[in-house]
């Protein structure tokens, strides 16, 4: 969540404020999600995965490179995307 934060040069408090935190514990709370001291509720990683222009799943991966392919995937169209999938899911079926 940091990483992809920073990314997008957005302030702790910024984003809590954009999911409707109180300014005043804005920038406390988000910095607890970031370094896991809690986890936000569902409804909350919705709100985040908005902000931060990424799909929720996104929000739970440890490994960089299946939180890219989200990504990836998230940014291009729907039907492109179906078609993407599509094809990565015949590739991995023959391997």
């Amino acid at each position: 969540m940091r990483e992809r934060r920073e990314a997008l040069g957005l302030a702790q408090e910024k984003v809590g404020v954009a999911i409707g935190l109180d300014e005043s514990s804005a920038r406390a709370r988000i910095s607890r999600y970031e370094l896991g001291v809690h986890e936000p509720p569902f409804a909350t990683v919705k709100l985040l995965s908005n902000v931060l222009d990424v799909p929720p799943p996104y929000m739970y991966c440890e490994e960089q490179d299946i939180a890219d392919l989200l990504l990836a995937l998230h940014k291009i169209p729907s039907k492109v995307r179906k078609q993407k999938v599509g094809v990565l899911m015949a590739h991995m079926a023959e391997a």
